[in-house]
């Protein structure tokens, strides 16, 4: 499963390592996506509470949009622990970054597993939950996220492949980078010093 998450993450790279060697860049330990055309710029997904969030809801704020499932065994659970990590080395920075968890189960994770989910990891953590699968669908689209099913051997459970990285906005709102998961928090906190500097 590793494996695909890993092929399905460099896929996303591949599709912005032309637009990172461009031009002289920050020292981003992740990928630089600066004024790539290959994502959406901006969302618009109900929070746990019903309110539809879209980046300006956030301005002032570096945003971290992470994609995954409450249900997810190992990279999820790792990534948010990670970002909760690195906040707190952040010190009082951390109050200028936003982490917004975008669910891809919305049939399981319903708002009050999401906003329970998250907020194990830090209070300041907020959860998206698109109101439909095609809202699903189009924001996956949008952010060139891969995702599916996969059947549990026995019974009707089941698991979910799906891209391994998160999208890094400054706080103007520009999309910056693609971040890989399973770093660890030491290249979150270098990437938002520099975003936030």
């Amino acid at each position: 499963m590793l494996s695909w998450r890993r092929l399905a993450a460099a896929a996303v790279i591949s599709c912005v390592a032309v637009v990172a060697g461009c031009s002289k860049a920050p020292d981003f330990t992740n990928v630089d996506i600066t004024g790539s055309k290959s994502f959406a710029t901006d969302f618009s997904l109900p929070d746990t509470h019903g309110k539809v969030r879209t980046l300006a809801d956030y301005r002032g704020k570096a945003v971290v949009l992470f994609v995954g499932y409450t249900h997810c065994p190992d990279v999820c659970p790792a990534t948010m622990a990670d970002l909760a990590q690195a906040l707190q080395r952040l010190g009082p920075d951390a109050s200028r970054v936003q982490v917004l968890f975008v669910t891809l189960d919305p049939a399981r994770d319903t708002s009050s597993v999401l906003e329970q989910y998250v907020h194990a990891f830090s209070p300041a953590f907020e959860g998206l939950r698109p109101a439909s699968d095609a809202d699903l669908a189009a924001f996956a689209k949008a952010f060139r996220v891969v995702y599916a099913k996969v059947p549990a051997k026995s019974g009707g459970d089941y698991t979910l492949d799906h891209t391994a990285g998160s999208y890094v906005f400054d706080p103007s709102g520009q999309l910056r980078l693609f971040a890989r998961d399973g770093q660890g928090p030491d290249p979150w906190v270098h990437d938002l010093k520099l975003l936030l500097d």
